[in-house]
């Protein structure tokens, strides 16, 4: 079924509609969830959470790409999660790494404005990036993906993804520099 369509379905109540995202988006969804929390069920927890956001969230929204839209919503809840069971207990997981390697460049916005001009600046930063670099880039902190897996489906050797990504973190935190943005 077609995602306007399965909008459609939101904004007249029909359960029908959390079935076709389920079948359509089901996996994407657990996947994303999974590669942050790493727990079969908690991943499908997470995934059946997203269903109910939507629920509450379409109408009155309309999201342009359902795919994204989704996957923006497992991702908060999936880092909810996490941060709850962090909180209780450090992991060794690849969020923790990921988000890690982050914060050595990328400090939490001190004031309102700071947060937009961070997207804006990280945005314009990955646009200049080539294709690969880019895929690169989100699959390690957008989707935190392994080192491993990452390399694998380049077919690149850890290494090289190890030192792309330093040379890419290297870049943002100049370009943040540059725009006035410090840790």
């Amino acid at each position: 079924m077609e995602d306007i369509n399965i909008i459609e379905l939101y904004f007249k109540r029909s359960e029908r509609a959390i079935a076709e995202t389920a079948a359509k988006y089901g996996a994407y969804l657990y996947t994303v969830a999974y590669n942050i929390l790493y727990d079969p069920q908690d991943s499908e927890e997470c995934t059946s959470d997203t269903y109910m956001k939507v629920w509450n969230v379409i109408p009155p929204q309309r999201p342009n790409i359902l795919k994204a839209f989704l996957g923006k919503i497992t991702r908060n809840i999936a880092l909810n999660v996490y941060a709850k069971y962090t909180a209780q207990k450090r992991g060794g997981t690849q969020t923790e790494t990921a988000l890690d390697e982050l914060r050595e460049i990328i400090a939490a916005p001190e004031k309102d404005g700071d947060g937009e001009a961070i997207k804006n600046c990280i945005n314009k930063f990955l646009s200049e990036l080539s294709a690969d670099q880019r895929k690169i880039f989100v699959r390690r902190y957008w989707y935190m993906s392994a080192v491993s897996d990452i390399a694998k489906d380049f077919k690149f050797s850890e290494s090289k993804v190890k030192m792309s990504l330093k040379r890419m973190r290297d870049k943002l935190k100049d370009a943040l520099e540059k725009e006035g943005i410090y840790i």
